[in-house]
């Protein structure tokens, strides 16, 4: 192994333990506190706890294992189970973050109909759409055999080592990737640019207000 698969393969490690130790970290606070069981993000926060664990001991150590031996780690029925679970894992995290950015987003703009729009029932079927579309994508790769062992990676993921059926493969990989990571990453831009937008004038109202306060302690002071 050369300095940077060294360097590569450390990092990893590093990257396992620190998810592991966050991660538990956020269920045994879930677990042993009820008022974040009862707030509707709790739902959205244990799903993408529990996906990322999933990813963290299912995934990362065959990525690890992959760069140390430079080869598929495991069979090929292994390796295909393998990246089934981490398109649909990484998937579902993705989209998770994404509810959780439309939640807050909803809870900063409309405070007042909060409670409404945003329920148990509701925050269910979102979490419900996101089984099902994770669910959807990581079938269809798994049925026509496009997840396999990507060496650029060193992982088992989306691959297409068959030229019969490559562009078929780009198209879904397109279509994929549109949907999920860049339709995400569109709602989280979104959301937070317009929390971000609510922040700053709430600031510039307390910046008014703490110096006509100030203004009036002056005034009285004499």
């Amino acid at each position: 192994m050369d300095s940077a698969e060294v360097i590569l393969s450390v990092l990893v490690v590093v990257i396992i333990i620190v998810s592991l130790l966050s991660n538990v970290l956020v269920l045994i606070c879930f677990l042993y506190n009820p008022e974040i069981r009862r707030q509707v993000p709790g739902l959205f926060n244990l799903n993408l706890t529990f996906c990322n664990l999933l990813l963290t001991v299912a995934n990362m150590p065959l990525t690890l294992v992959g760069l140390l031996s430079r080869a598929q780690p495991g069979g090929d029925s292994f390796c295909q189970i393998a990246g089934f679970l981490e398109t649909f894992l990484s998937t579902n995290s993705m989209l998770s973050m994404a509810a959780l950015s439309i939640d807050r987003w909803i809870a900063v703009v409309f405070p007042l109909r909060y409670h409404s729009k945003m329920r148990h029932k509701d925050a269910a079927l979102v979490l419900g759409y996101t089984w099902a579309h994770s669910m959807s994508f990581s079938t269809v790769a798994a049925c026509l055999s496009w997840v396999g062992y990507h060496r650029l990676y060193a992982s088992c993921t989306l691959s297409n080592p068959r030229d019969s059926s490559r562009t078929q493969f780009v198209v879904f990989t397109v279509f994929f990737h549109s949907f999920t990571f860049l339709l995400s990453f569109i709602v989280l831009c979104f959301t937070y640019l317009k929390v971000l937008k609510v922040a700053r004038f709430h600031c510039k109202r307390i910046d008014v207000i703490t110096m006509q306060t100030l203004v009036l302690l002056v005034d009285i002071h004499p």
